[in-house]
């Protein structure tokens, strides 16, 4: 039966081997480029498209709710 201690080492040699291995540099580089190319997209964060998404929302609410007084409004003058 394999000693957990051995396990335990082991896997914590496999992560320090896989942390100082290219493919972390690869990793590393990938994610640099991507922002770069990210960076001179127009584009913006979740945390900006959701507030936008609720001010749209409030902006509708708030027509929806004027276009209602406008009709009433129209509706009391043509009843003159």
């Amino acid at each position: 039966m394999l000693n957990p201690k051995t396990l335990e080492d082991f896997g914590a040699k496999m992560s320090a081997l896989l942390a100082n291995s290219p493919v972390k540099d690869i990793e590393k580089n990938a994610k640099a480029a991507m922002s770069g190319v990210f960076a001179k997209l127009d584009l913006v964060t979740r945390e900006e498209f959701d507030v936008q998404t609720l001010v749209l929302a409030r902006t509708r609410a708030k027509l929806k709710e004027l276009e209602a007084r406008v009709t009433a409004l129209e509706k009391a003058r043509s009843g003159e």
